[in-house]
């Protein structure tokens, strides 16, 4: 009897201690770098054979993608390949309602189709990751803002990657240090379009082709016959689609001066341009201008400096050059300049560091003590790891709603031209251009609305 009180003690003893072991973390048991499948986000992505396609990647390690989305099975072949074991979709909503382990969403649609994407998937509960532009107008840009405050619990994010860039930081302490004094103004610039643009419309129709869903890439936008002018990458370029170069570059551009300066809603707006692609003269804008100028005015609590004037240049012009460039030329690829009232600080696009001007000030400077935490990470892994639990997104609707808002009232602009334009942003209109006001929300088609 003792003995067999000795054994069943020393089972149940065993028994205890293998379910402890059994209940260790996975990434214990697993090695340094191994991350369980409980520790990890399931993920879902709706337009993938873009730039959908670099975000998959960017998350792929550590994360579950469990679910593909795409109304081009050739443009998105590639990708559902390399992932074989994600389940294939072609209606994004479908697969919202049926597929029950989506935790989180990417959207990298077209741009008409983000804001009805993401408010679909945040009603429904789910984490959302919307590249940029993140809405189209400034309607939508205010209703994903709004949904994201109203649903707390819920992490989004603007695939704007730069705004986890150490660089933005840098820029952000250099300005609160004073290191140029008040800024006054600033020129932002871009390479952009690098699509066609400042056309008519195609008068023709074409075959659409087997393996694209023509009427789920229109979405919300009204119906027209398929032609390749419009998909895949060029439909940004057309105003049924996109938000043209203001919208896809002002995202990572106008981002940096917009976070350092502390800037809310433009008081002014006045823009120009070559001419809008027409089949009509007197008809509507198909597609966005070739180039175009557009000067925003932030007011400020400075009395000595009450306002801030910030312009945009793209389709190849450029900012005035500054005297302290000497003999260098203006980076053509983009920019940033701020002019401040004891120096210029200039930020390139493309790898370049944040530099002050002129070269002697860069030299001589010591720079502040880092006072923005980095993320040290990529701008997806930023969310996801938010998504579980682990800090916070650096770029939710509630800071990407309003910067998106500023970059489509440029747009807007673009359609009274060589006028100061007034904003109201608490009436959501223009006091003195009211025929602008039709602009700040899209018509969408029958059944495709938010």
């Amino acid at each position: 009897m003792k003995n067999n009180i000795k054994r069943r003690d020393f089972v149940k003893g065993a028994s205890l201690a293998f379910a402890g072991i059994t209940i260790l973390p996975r990434h214990v048991l697993g090695g340094k770098g191994f991350i369980a499948p409980s520790d990890k986000l399931n993920v879902a992505a709706i337009g993938i054979g873009g730039m959908g396609k670099s975000n998959i990647r960017a998350l792929a390690p550590t994360e579950n993608i469990v679910a593909l989305c795409d109304i081009d099975d050739a443009y998105a072949g590639p990708v559902y390949n390399t992932y074989p074991n994600a389940k294939r979709w072609k209606d994004y909503r479908k697969m919202l309602e049926e597929q029950k382990d989506i935790e989180g969403v990417i959207i990298a649609t077209p741009d008409h189709l983000h804001a009805i994407q993401a408010s679909t998937a945040m009603k429904l509960g789910k984490h959302v990751y919307v590249q940029k532009p993140l809405t189209t107008s400034v309607w939508e840009s205010r209703e994903l803002a709004r949904l994201a405050r109203e649903n707390p619990k819920l992490v989004t994010q603007m695939g704007n990657q730069g705004h986890s860039s150490d660089d933005a930081r840098s820029i952000n302490e250099w300005i609160a240090d004073g290191a140029i004094g008040k800024v006054k103004e600033v020129h932002v610039w871009t390479n952009r379009p690098i699509w066609p643009q400042g056309l008519p419309a195609p008068t023709e129709a074409m075959p659409v082709p087997d393996t694209l869903d023509w009427d789920k890439f229109l979405g919300p936008a009204q119906y027209r016959p398929y032609h390749s002018a419009y998909t895949p990458f060029k439909w940004r370029g057309w105003v049924d689609y996109g938000v043209g170069a203001l919208g896809d570059m002002g995202a990572h551009l106008i981002d940096h001066p917009y976070w350092a300066l502390g800037l809310t809603a433009p008081i002014s707006i006045e823009a120009s341009s070559t001419p809008f692609g027409k089949n009509d003269p007197k008809g509507p804008a198909q597609s966005y201008p070739l180039a175009s100028m557009v000067t925003y005015e932030f007011a400020t609590n400075d009395k000595k400096n009450p306002v801030i004037t910030m312009t945009w240049y793209d389709g190849g012009i450029l900012p005035p050059k500054p005297l302290e460039l000497g003999d260098e030329p203006v980076n053509k690829g983009g920019g940033v300049l701020y002019v401040g009232t004891k120096g210029k600080l200039m930020h390139e696009t493309y790898g370049a560091k944040p530099r002050l001007l002129p070269k002697e000030r860069m030299d001589a400077y010591k720079k502040p003590a880092q006072t923005i935490p980095r993320v040290g990470m990529s701008h997806e892994r930023n969310w996801a790891e938010a998504c579980k639990g682990n800090g916070k997104a650096v770029c939710p609707f509630e800071y990407a709603g309003p910067l998106n808002e500023t970059m489509v009232l440029g747009v807007v602009a673009l359609y009274k031209q060589g006028t100061k334009i007034n904003w109201d942003p608490q009436a959501m209109q223009f006091p003195n251009a009211p025929e602008l006001n039709q602009y700040l929300k899209r018509e969408y088609r029958q059944g495709w609305a938010m």
